[in-house]
């Protein structure tokens, strides 16, 4: 065989790999942070949540109205007494590595999710056990009948149930998961990851959708691109003028100040795909001085105010919204029930309150993430308002995945732990007192802040065990009014993101999280 013959032959094989690749239909995306943490069951982080929809399925799912619907479940019985629920898994789940989904595995899953996620905690308080009967089918009986059980299976956002094999679901919920099998319409290509570069997505040929159409999180996956790759571009303008020169198809979350660039061009669209919006919260850490005073605690809610907030991150008002409630305005459950002359900057009253809680000038260790635009000047807003009110404030700057990774440190602030941090919620994690995370105030339990009141865990407690509308309403309240006595996190207004795609991207689905099965990209 001579060195010509070979040569030709090399330029044959890589013009067809050239070729295939074109053939393949690639969907470019800018997503609104750098994936770095890939445990979706460890971190409530959004953009980990967002890369759990694509390689995980879960039992049940949200449709477009808010409605939980059966995912890879096929079909399940409730018992008369509401004590006993058998589900049946869908045929032809497989996994990634191409192993049936079973029984044991969505069991195994189950138990990671509930010993770390709030709701999935308060739910575990009532079940007795869960027991497989067959490869693909289990069965949870209760201690008492709850209305969290099949709401909790199909909880949309921030801890979501994805489903992982068993031997992986058994990794302690504290530790990260160190292999990323799932059984959803993407595949994880670990081998090109790059975290600062880009992440990248196959489709899984496997995946049997269901045969419903796509509504919300729920229905068919039906994946109409070969590939998705989320591009890391950390500056905004970069990204929006990549999007403007068809470099990149699609962006989660374009910068509000930059939205008048692609509002008026005719090659963009906006999708209003969170309808529900955000809501920014605080969160202060009891465990340590200064909050570990209630009393310290509360002259922050005399301090804020939610518009200095708004106005610094989101900027138009059409986009934002002053609102007192913990529960989301525009949700069955608003009310501004015991906020009453709070998050009014009353300083002076603030003042008054941290001279009774004597304190003493520890300063606050105030984590300020710098590389998301939406969080980015929450930080500078808090300060300046604490400090206004008398607080000592020592904001520490550095990116979020760090402050994901701080954040679940108990240590003291001056041993690599903290005070007090800002985030935003997806409305769609905080429409109740069980699910919303940081109400929980379960001590050990509870999310990184540690709140810990027994009052509080009654009120959820009912509220788990009421079904009268009217009556969770009551309870909603009261645990709001009780949220002003011990400050588990205070709520500093919502916001609306829209996302931004090429015009011959379609199929993007509105959903409390952005999934790219569904989605087409027609042409160049």
């Amino acid at each position: 065989m001579n060195m010509r013959w070979k040569l030709t032959a090399a330029a044959v094989a890589l013009a067809a790999s050239t070729a295939l690749a074109q053939a393949q239909t690639t969907l470019r995306v800018v997503m609104h942070s750098d994936l770095k943490i890939v445990d979706p069951i460890w971190t409530t982080a959004y953009i980990t949540r967002n890369h759990g929809y694509m390689i995980y399925d879960t039992l049940f799912s949200m449709d477009e109205k808010g409605e939980i619907k059966p995912q890879m479940v096929e079909k399940y019985d409730e018992s008369a007494d509401k004590l006993t629920y058998t589900f049946t898994l869908r045929d032809g789940l497989l996994w990634h590595d191409g192993k049936p989904v079973t029984a044991e595995d969505c069991i195994a899953s189950i138990k990671r999710w509930g010993a770390k996620d709030a709701l999935g905690q308060k739910l575990m308080t009532f079940v007795d056990s869960m027991t497989a009967s067959g490869e693909k089918s289990f069965t949870i009986k209760l201690k008492e009948p709850t209305g969290l059980l099949i709401f909790g299976l199909g909880k949309p956002s921030s801890v979501v149930p994805f489903m992982m094999p068993k031997r992986i679901a058994e990794t302690d919920p504290n530790t990260q998961i160190s292999e990323f099998i799932g059984s959803g319409p993407f595949v994880f290509k670990t081998d090109e990851w790059k975290p600062g570069d880009k992440t990248v997505y196959v489709k899984f040929d496997k995946y049997k959708p269901r045969a419903e159409p796509a509504s919300g999180l729920s229905g068919g996956k039906v994946v109409k691109v070969d590939r998705v790759e989320w591009r890391a571009i950390s500056d905004h303008q970069q990204a929006i003028n990549a999007l403007l020169a068809g470099e990149i198809d699609y962006m989660e979350a374009p910068t509000h100040d930059l939205l008048p660039l692609v509002k008026d061009n005719a090659d963009i669209k906006l999708w209003d795909w969170n309808p529900l919006g955000n809501q920014y919260t605080f969160r202060p850490n009891h465990l340590h001085k200064p909050f570990d005073n209630p009393k310290v605690r509360q002259a922050l809610w005399y301090a804020f105010n939610q518009k200095d907030f708004l106005e610094a991150v989101i900027g138009n008002p059409q986009y934002y919204k002053v609102c007192k409630s913990m529960f989301v305005c525009g949700t069955a459950l608003a009310s501004d029930k015991g906020m009453q002359g709070l998050l009014e900057s009353n300083f002076q009253k603030a003042r008054d309150l941290l001279k009774e809680a004597n304190y003493d000038g520890t300063p606050v260790v105030l984590m300020h993430s710098t590389d998301l635009y939406v969080l980015t000047n929450l930080a500078p807003v808090a300060k300046s308002l604490m400090e206004r009110a008398g607080f000592k404030v020592d904001m520490q700057s550095m990116d979020w995945q760090t402050v994901v990774a701080r954040r679940a440190k108990k240590e003291a602030p001056g041993q690599g732990g903290w005070n007090a941090f800002l985030t935003s919620w997806v409305s769609a994690d905080i429409l109740n007192p069980v699910m919303t995370g940081f109400i929980n105030a379960g001590c050990d339990k509870a999310m990184f802040g540690w709140p810990c009141d027994q009052e509080m865990e009654k009120l959820r407690d009912q509220f788990a065990r009421e079904t009268d509308p009217a009556k969770q309403k009551a309870i909603a309240e009261a645990v709001q009014v009780r949220n002003t006595e011990i400050t588990t996190h205070l709520f500093l207004g919502q916001w609306y993101q829209p996302g931004a795609g090429r015009k011959n991207v379609t199929g993007i689905l509105t959903a409390p999280a952005p999934v790219f099965w569904n989605v087409e990209k027609k042409g160049s």
